[in-house]
């Protein structure tokens, strides 16, 4: 089977979504949607790196690619998540093409990074398949860095250029907080960031990459060269179809009365 990385490198569209909750249930669950890759949310979400393990057991079950957000590009963040057996990392909140350079080479082994080596974790299934672990997690990993400060955007074509970042991932709530027009998706600023993040992809021969709340948005951003595309979350499908639920109920009950 083709990796994540390849099949984006190949030019193919990929879907995902997030995993906020902590929850390995809820995360086994949407594991057998039919998603391409799951995001666990350790930025935002509920979960913190004691639930991780859990959730991770729970997704083996499906063919989803798991990948993390981590609240810190710091070496030990990182790290952690990529010896539970994460197969990508997404990096929030990068200001700066330095940064992004820092936030990748956390992800790999020297002498091509900084990530400490340990013959005993989940990742090379506690050593019985390390020479296989580290001979492929270079070509398999996935970098992800998000695009949602206005500082890094005078940097896009540097930070797409390096070796390791795969993705520029728009985080479009903190774009838009970043450059005064929250929730604004229509203004121009706000597509402007977005067509120049798609570019820069583009130009370097990355994926472009981002989390809309409406698949109503998604002919927009593929069409702006988006691939790696998410929709939903966890969460999200639990609030709504409980709110619709109730909301159905109530035009029951309003009809009988």
């Amino acid at each position: 089977m083709s990796s994540l990385k390849s099949k984006l490198q190949a030019g193919k569209t990929v879907h995902g979504c997030w995993l906020n909750m902590g929850a390995a249930l809820s995360a086994e669950m949407v594991s057998h949607a039919g998603f391409d890759w799951v995001l666990i949310d350790l930025e935002h979400g509920a979960g913190s790196e004691q639930t991780l393990i859990p959730e991770l057991q729970a997704l083996e079950a499906s063919s989803v690619v798991p990948l993390v957000r981590v609240e810190s590009f710091q070496q030990a963040r990182v790290q952690r998540v990529l010896d539970a057996g994460v197969k990508g990392v997404m990096f929030p909140r990068i200001r700066s093409a330095a940064e992004a350079r820092e936030a990748i080479s956390n992800m790999y082994y020297p002498p091509r990074g900084r990530r400490g080596l340990t013959t005993m974790s989940r990742a090379n299934q506690f050593g019985k398949n390390f020479e296989d672990y580290f001979a492929s997690s270079e070509k398999d990993l996935l970098g992800i860095i998000q695009i949602e400060t206005k500082e890094c955007l005078d940097e896009l074509d540097e930070i797409a250029a390096i070796d390791g970042v795969d993705v520029l991932f728009v985080g479009p709530a903190d774009l838009s907080l970043s450059l005064g027009i929250l929730h604004q998706w229509d203004h121009p600023l706000f597509i402007e960031a977005v067509k120049a993040t798609g570019a820069a992809a583009l130009k370097a021969g990355k994926a472009a990459g981002i989390l809309f709340p409406s698949p109503t948005q998604y002919d927009f951003y593929y069409q702006s060269g988006f691939r790696f595309i998410a929709c939903g979350s966890d969460s999200h499908f639990l609030k709504d179809a409980a709110f619709n639920m109730v909301s159905t109920l109530n035009e029951y009950r309003k009809k009988n009365q």
